[in-house]
């Protein structure tokens, strides 16, 4: 919905231009109205740039309580806040707008922190506590509202994007650490590419006064474990609540004071999105459906055939290979991190045009693949719960010793096999994808990190115990999935679309609908050959019959490399030769260039198993420049 900043000095007064500067940076996310306060005191500011969304006459920020001692700016949107508001006032509240952000003021007034046990939605938000001296930030429970902070010369800057620290003043340097683990899985949940610049993580909230800065959990996945499974319903019932819940999911996410509009592809969780939000729509929906002229990769047949069917108002987005080269370097400026496919320019020129038609929301089938076991990778781990071991047993007790029989999984991926028992396939599969990489290493930068083992690293940032120990192999690679590929690839799209001022509003992550989902027996993700046996089942009613029985088809671009003679490919050429990657401190050029050299002999197979790779040397390479890193 909006950009938000802030700053909290421990002695130096806040500079009112630096703190216009940072909003400044952000006002593309929010450019109806930018808007700053500073406490009288000089020692706390708070920055905002508004995207009107909701009451749109009086819900301007930040925005203060009763007696001016709380201020408050909001990234996101709260939903059921009208039932809120009504029993706030019952309860003697005085509230100064119609807006849903409010409600976190007097939520805060009566409960503190726990306020966040209330909120329902996609927000982050930062709070002053004058009469207390605390700075209250939260990030919504799955990360899909970002919200980073870093701390120089005894000030705490918070933001919606790095990049609004850079304006006030901060210097941007690579954080090298942090680029190893990203290059070979993913930087962890509270770490960035930016050296000292860090993530609230999500389910997370950070406490900060002139002394001390606290990040406290307040909510994570919580999956049974498998001895506390007992099902409530049968099949039926279970597809029966799934079908309510996400009914109730999509149905407040229109509450809007302007158009609300769909991203629809050829799958079954856009379509589902699409079709529940068309039957509780008074308007027809606008769907949004990016097509290419590569036809293995282009859905809008069958998304119009879904339109049609929901009477739906269908809108194509056409892409070519040239889109991609003319807008990759600001895609990867706006991510502020790598991308390793082109969907990402995809959905950034998707909100492009979704701006353009007048439209400052849209619905996402982002999410259900994470909670109901959706990808490929999954079948392989479904059939690790047949197998005789007790894994999450086996987990409990290597936990304590780090050790376990030895097996013949490869070297790098050891410590994750001591610790779970087993190796998720999607952890696998990175690791092929990442195997070029020790390759096209500078060898002092290899020397750096030779050993450090980030598979280790990214266990230990986790509650292991807590909440991994007891439950199937499938729930603790979707939990680890949902902890690390979600927040930091898939959500990142958030930034893409609030690149253009576009809010994007994700159904399947309502933590009330995956409170249920958490509890559906394993058996029911994939039923047979079937995957996500129980959504299908349940959305059945909005499905075209091509969609209900198509599998699953991820939604991505086409390669870079599907070809050597388009303009992406030729970026990639004069990237990867040029000065800029000369100055890069983590690879040897002159094997990257060896690489290209090999491109064009090599079969069409062969150049897409390394297009994400280019695509991430690539993204190295703009960050580098755009940054001034």
């Amino acid at each position: 919905m909006c950009g938000i900043f802030a700053m909290l000095s421990k002695q130096k007064p806040i500079s009112a231009e630096t703190l216009a500067k940072a909003t400044q940076q952000l006002s593309y996310r929010g450019p109806d109205k930018q808007c700053q306060w500073i406490a009288s005191h000089q020692r706390v500011g708070l920055g905002h740039t508004r995207l009107s969304i909701i009451d749109l006459t009086t819900g301007d920020q930040p925005i203060t309580n009763e007696d001016e001692q709380l201020h408050v700016v909001v990234n996101g949107e709260f939903y059921d806040f009208e039932r809120i508001q009504s029993e706030l006032k019952q309860r003697g509240h005085q509230l100064r707008t119609c807006s849903d952000s409010e409600i976190v003021l007097h939520l805060y007034e009566e409960f503190g922190t726990q306020c966040l046990d209330h909120l329902r939605g996609e927000f982050a938000f930062i709070l002053w506590d004058e009469y207390n001296q605390i700075l209250f930030a939260a990030r919504d429970r799955f990360g899909i509202k970002p919200l980073f902070y870093t701390i120089v010369n005894d000030t705490l800057y918070l933001a919606s994007e790095a990049k609004a620290f850079f304006a006030a003043g901060v210097q941007a340097r690579w954080d090298q650490e942090s680029f190893f683990q990203q290059l070979f899985l993913y930087v962890n949940q509270d770490r960035t590419l930016f050296e000292g610049v860090y993530q609230v993580p999500p389910g997370h909230y950070l406490l900060a006064t002139r002394h001390d800065i606290q990040l406290i959990r307040y909510w994570d996945l919580d999956y049974p474990r498998t001895d506390e499974l007992n099902p409530h319903y049968t099949n039926t019932e279970y597809i029966e609540q799934i079908r309510y819940k996400l009914e109730e999911a999509v149905k407040i996410r229109l509450r809007a004071d302007v158009p609300v509009g769909s991203f629809l592809s050829g799958g079954l969780d856009s379509s589902a999105v699409l079709g529940i939000a068309a039957k509780y729509s008074s308007e027809p929906i606008r769907a949004f459906t990016v097509t290419f002229n590569n036809a293995g990769y282009d859905e809008e047949a069958i998304a119009r055939e879904t339109a049609t069917l929901v009477g739906s108002d269908f809108q194509p987005i056409r892409l070519n290979q040239s889109d991609f080269s003319d807008h990759i370097a600001n895609v990867i400026w706006h991510a502020e991190t790598l991308d390793t496919n082109s969907r990402g320019v995809a959905r950034y020129l998707q909100s492009r045009v979704v701006h353009d038609s007048g439209y400052k929301v849209v619905l996402s089938g982002d999410g259900s693949d994470e909670i109901f076991a959706g990808y490929g990778y999954v079948k392989q781990d479904l059939r690790l719960n047949h197998a005789k071991q007790n894994l999450g047993e086996t987990l409990g007790k290597n936990l304590m010793t780090r050790t376990s029989s030895p097996n013949t999984t490869p070297a790098f991926l050891a410590s994750v096999q001591r610790t779970l028992g087993f190796v998720p396939s999607w952890l696998k599969n990175v690791a092929v994808d990442r195997a070029f990489f020790p390759i096209l290493l500078a060898p002092d930068y290899a020397a750096k990190f030779a050993e450090q083992d980030v598979y280790n690293l990214f266990l230990d940032q986790f509650d292991l115990p807590g909440q991994l120990v007891g439950r199937e192999p499938i729930i603790q690679s979707l939990y680890l999935w949902s902890k690390s590929i979600l927040p930091n690839y898939s959500l990142f799209a958030e930034r893409l679309e609030m690149a253009h001022a576009v809010e994007i509003r994700i159904p399947f992550l309502d933590h009330h609908f995956f409170e249920l989902v958490r509890q559906i027996p394993v058996s029911l993700l994939t039923y047979g050959i079937q995957e996500k046996y129980v959504l299908r089942e349940a959305a059945r009613p909005f499905l075209t019959n091509t969609v209900y029985t198509r599998p699953k088809h991820p939604f991505t671009a086409p390669p870079a490399t599907l070809t050597t003679n388009n303009r992406l490919y030729q970026l990639m050429q004069d990237s990867f030769r040029s000065s800029v990657m000369a100055s890069v401190p983590f690879f040897d050029q002159t094997l990257i260039i060896a690489l290209l050299d090999r491109l064009s002999a090599m079969t069409e197979r062969q150049r897409i198993a390394l297009d994400s790779t280019l695509l991430m040397l690539l993204s190295t390479c703009i960050l580098h420049s755009r940054y001034h890193l």
